[in-house]
């Protein structure tokens, strides 16, 4: 049996085949299987419930689509072979592409020429590919589309492998700010009268420019300022639109699911995401605990094994048996380690849901594999 966790039984089926549901956001720290429980909530979506699935991942490690069989992934939803569609269901999944996705925003909401001068902008090319904050905002942005399009019964979103989970609500939020702010439209004020970046007379501005210049040199603060004069069109739709998928996300038709091992770092920071989802009040559906440990005889203690193992040692016989004892109080010994662990988390949030996945053998690598950690999500 799987190790006995405290919280109430999570029921995953009733959570995928409710229709009011449409997005589910599968978050917690890196390496606890996100991309694999995300995976398998689709193709068990799609293939039990007959929901129209489409699973985004923002993982550059590509397991999602390693996992199902496809050679790669990227902007555009595909669609996942070897999907039993008797149910009328369907199963697509897409990777994003944030420069991509970026250039996406830059075109639906300026003129090809001045979408031109930004793409050919180098604070543009470095800021689209590698700025703080850029992936997850981008992010945001291909959930609002997607759901904006209204094509798909379920959106299964697989949160970025970030140094903290809360960086997928923080980022959108703190890059919006940045590209909506008070310094940026101070730079684009010159751009707007016709005058050079350093050409304002007043005093204070220049000493403002001076001091921005020797800190960021002279080419940045020009880039910059061509960057923020291309923009300013776009200004305030940045914010906005991060706005409206934050309300997408505090609806009820979304569902959180924290993803976490039984680790003590991992379910620390399920819990510190708990707390911001309360606080945001956004809709914490439940817990999924992966890689838990089982042991085939729970009955027999660990302490009770290790003293019949002895015990068959001291006597000289039965030392195959007396071996296996020892493995069983070992793995005993685990699953009490990992319940207590668990515990950290369900006992300060007994009101959420839990469900236990069973460690496997092997890793996922295929949509068989992911069907079998469907049905152990679904208990």
């Amino acid at each position: 049996m799987v190790a006995e966790l405290s919280a109430e039984q999570l029921d995953v089926d009733a959570l995928l085949a409710d229709p009011t549901t449409r997005i589910i956001v599968c978050c917690g720290a890196g390496g606890v299987g996100k991309t694999t429980t995300a995976a398998a909530l689709g193709v068990r979506s799609a293939e039990v419930h007959g929901r129209r699935t489409v699973v985004l991942t923002i993982d550059p490690a590509r397991r999602l689509a390693q996992s199902m069989g496809l050679s790669e992934l990227d902007n555009t939803p595909r669609q996942v072979k070897g999907i039993d569609g008797g149910n009328g269901g369907e199963l697509h999944a897409m990777m994003l592409d944030m420069k991509r996705t970026f250039d996406e925003v830059v075109q639906q909401h300026t003129t090809p020429q001045r979408a031109a001068e930004i793409f050919a902008n180098p604070f543009y090319q470095a800021m689209s590919s590698t700025f703080a904050g850029t992936q997850e905002y981008m992010a945001m942005e291909k959930l609002g589309q997607l759901r904006a399009g209204d094509e798909w019964d379920l959106i299964v979103v697989d949160t970025p492998p970030s140094r903290s989970a809360l960086d997928f609500l923080d980022a959108p939020a703190r890059l919006s700010r940045f590209l909506d702010g008070r310094m940026l439209r101070l730079l684009l004020a010159p751009a707007r009268s016709g005058r050079s970046m350093f050409s304002l007379v007043t005093a204070s501005f220049g000493l403002f420019s001076r001091t921005v210049q020797k800190v960021l040199g002279a080419q940045l603060l020009t880039d910059l300022s061509g960057f923020v004069a291309a923009l300013d069109s776009m200004f305030g739709g940045f914010r906005h639109r991060a706005d409206e998928t934050y309300r997408i996300l505090q609806d009820p038709q979304t569902a959180f699911l924290l993803v976490a091992a039984p680790e003590r770092d991992a379910v620390r920071e399920a819990a510190y995401f708990a707390e911001r989802l309360v606080a945001e009040r956004m809709p914490l559906a439940g817990l999924v605990l992966n890689r838990m440990h089982r042991s085939a005889v729970a009955e027999l203690t660990s302490e009770q094994s290790e003293a019949a193992a002895a015990a068959l040692a001291a006597a000289g016989d039965q030392e195959m048996t007396a071996d296996a004892l020892r493995v069983h109080a070992g793995l005993m010994r685990q699953t009490e380690r990992e319940v207590r662990v668990a515990a950290a988390f369900t006992d300060q949030f007994p009101a959420v849901p839990a469900v236990a996945v069973a460690a496997q053998p092997a890793d996922v690598h295929d949509v068989d594999g992911l069907r079998t950690i469907g049905a152990l999500l679904a208990g």
